[in-house]
This record gives C-alpha cells, structure tokens and sequence, in this order.
C-alpha cells in the first residue's frame, strides 16, 4: 500500500453509558448517546422484569453507523460474538436510516443484554463454538411486560380474534418465528410473549426461575417446551389450566395499562388523534380538526359529534401526563361551547392552547437534547476494553 489514510489511524468517537456496560462507537455524538440511554433503560426493564441486581461482566461494543446510500439492503443489526483469548466479546453493528424504529433496536439491545446474561458463568467458552440464541418468545415477552411499556394495542390484537385463535398453544407457540409473521399476527405475538412471561414470573419464585432459565440457555436442547418444564414444572399441567393462566395474565397487563399515566408523547399523539370531528356527507364520511369549527359547525350531526369528542378529552384526561392537564381541561370548555353553538373567540382560544401544545414539545425536546449532550459529554477517558 503506498498511501495511507491518516483519518484510519484517528481513534474511533465513543461514548459510555452510565453502567459503563456499553461502548457505543461512531461519528454522530447525538447518536451514541441516545444509544446508550435506550441501552441503560432496555436494561433496566430487564432487570425490572427479573428482579435482578445489574451484576454483568462482559462490555458490549455497539458500532452505530448511518445507512450508507451504496448498500441500501444492509441489516439493521448484526451481533458478533467471539471468543478473545481474554475472554467473550460482545460487538452489535447498528446501521441506521430515517426508516430505522426505536422499538427495532430495543429488541436488538435486549437480545445482546440477555447474551450476556446467558454466558455470563461460561467466560471461557472455546472459540468457534456456536452459540444459543435467546428465544423469540422471551425477548418479545420481556419488552412487553416492561414498566414503562404500553402492552393495551398488542391486547387489543387479541381482543380482535376469533375465540380459538386465542389459545395458547404453548409448544406450538415456542416454536414460532415472529420475523416472518405480517404486522398484525406480530402484534399478536408479542402480546401472547408478555401474557407467557408474567404467566411465569407470577408463579411462585417465577422470577428467579426465569433468570435461572435464562443462565441454563447455552446448554438449551431442541426440545423448547422441555426445556421450560426444567424450571417451571407447572407447564407441564393439561393445555386448558395452561390456556386459563395464559388468559388471566393477558387480562391482568391490559388492566395494568389502562390507568398507567402516558407520556408527553403518547399523550400529544392521543390528542391528535382524539380531536377530530367525523361527519356523514351524502354518504361519505368526511373528516375535520377541531380548528375547522367554522366549516362544520350547522352541519348535521355536528353537536352529537362534539358532545362524543368531549367524553373523549375526559377519558383521556384520566392518563394524561399532567403538563396537559390544563390544555385537555381548556379543550374540553371550547368543546361545550361548540355544543352550544357558542363560537366567539373560539379561534383564538384554539390558536393559544395549540401554543401551549407545541410549547411542551419543545421543552421536551431540548430536555433530551441536553440529557443527550451531557451523556456524551461525560465520558473522556478510555477503558481500554478490547485492545488487542
């Protein structure tokens, strides 16, 4: 080679996340960081989930790159997990686009963390041994009973089967691959994953056996459902008292989500989708923001629908993050004014609560801008992890 690149020989950007467990390489600053805190978080529903004290030991190096336009068809992730001489290293390539999904590399960033866990008791595995994956179904499960996890659309996916198509098959359920699943039966999935794991950490001691279930993985046969029935015998019982466990867990977590309070986003995307008018024209439905009033307002139908907005407001009301408690309390007003065919200053009234609306969105954003600058700026010093 008779020229070198001197940018080749320039070390690598990195952050380090909090726990120090992952090393998060790239060019973008804002990147890494935001890595790193879905990395801390997506851990720390696990452990949640689990009950566990964060005990790892192998780092996990996370390569995050921007999608080249030359290699359109790159994967979203790729793991690579080898065997040092110093021990196991854990490296996931995350090659992102503007199409690339938070919850895709959650699950990414789990499926690396319970690697960890898996091998954790076994540094020394040789080099070129292939090794376990976790399951599908655990992975999928864990996310979806996650504290700060909204389980009520993969519920209300089940709700929407036929009866039959409800039942848990559990051997037939391990077995299935969600990645070829299409996007409604993949809901579905999901949501039989989390009824299954809070079927099993409800269980007496169900938590640390499921750990325990985790940490035996690497010696895993092919045989999923035995598998299981070595930590949880219960299993093991007949289909219908597994089917009614099942069933009783998933009413449980869609119980759970219907009075957990949402998020400044969940709650601006709950208004967006709550504040709109509906109406009956010569056979088409058409439909209206409330900003539209004057358009709507002497058509037929337009009060009953106005007065079904406003229980809508007050539904929400009830899971609203409380920086919203004052606008929802302020549209709710203009809605019964609407009702009453009231509409003086109504356009202004609409005009300075979509203000406060946009205002909390922005305030928001510049809080995780500034969380994210100062998780990147945090960290100068090299570990030294990795060098070989």
């Amino acid at each position: 080679m008779e020229c070198v690149d001197s940018a080749a020989a320039a070390p690598l950007e990195r952050s380090v996340s909090s726990s120090r467990q992952f090393i998060v390489y790239g060019p973008d600053r804002g990147l890494r960081a935001g890595i790193c805190d879905l990395g801390e978080r997506t851990k720390k529903n696990m452990l949640a989930v689990l009950q566990q004290r964060d005990g790892w030991r192998t780092p996990i190096v996370v390569n995050a790159e921007r999608r080249a336009a030359n290699l359109p068809e790159a994967p979203l992730a790729h793991l690579r997990f080898s065997q040092t001489g110093f021990g196991l290293k854990l490296q996931l390539e995350l090659t992102f686009d503007a199409e690339s999904k938070p919850d895709a590399i959650e699950r990414e960033l789990l499926r690396v963390l319970l690697l960890e866990m898996m091998y954790r008791d076994v540094p020394d595995t040789p080099a070129g041994t292939a090794y376990m994956q976790p399951p599908d179904w655990l992975i999928d499960g864990i996310l979806a009973v996650a504290p700060d996890h909204d389980f009520s659309r993969m519920a209300e996916s089940v709700a929407a089967l036929p009866e039959e198509s409800k039942r848990l098959q559990l051997a037939e359920f391990l077995q299935l691959q969600p990645a070829l699943l299409e996007s409604p039966s993949r809901a579905v999935y999901a949501a039989k994953a989390g009824a299954l794991v809070s079927m099993l950490t409800a269980l007496p001691d169900g938590r640390a056996r499921l750990s325990r279930f985790i940490q035996h993985l690497p010696t895993a046969s092919n045989d999923a459902v035995a598998d299981l029935r070595s930590q949880f015998s219960e299993v093991a019982r007949s289909d219908e008292e597994v089917q009614q466990s099942w069933g009783r867990a998933l009413g449980a977590l869609s119980d759970r989500d219907r009075y957990r309070m949402m998020t400044c986003d969940e709650t601006e995307q709950a208004l967006m989708e709550t504040l709109v008018v509906r109406l009956q024209t010569g056979g088409n439905v058409e439909t209206y923001a409330l900003e539209e009033f004057p358009t709507f307002i002497h058509s037929a139908g337009a009060v009953r629908e106005l007065q079904m907005l406003e229980e809508r407001l007050l539904v929400i009301s009830g899971r609203a993050n409380p920086l919203y408690a004052v606008i929802i309390a302020e549209y709710r007003r203009i809605t019964a004014a609407l009702v009453r065919r009231k509409t003086n200053k109504i356009a202004e009234r609409l005009a300075r609560v979509r203000g406060d609306r946009e205002q909390i969105t922005r305030l928001m954003s510049s809080i995780a801008d500034y969380m994210n600058w100062f998780e990147a700026t945090q960290v100068h010093a090299q570990s030294g992890a990795f060098v070989e």
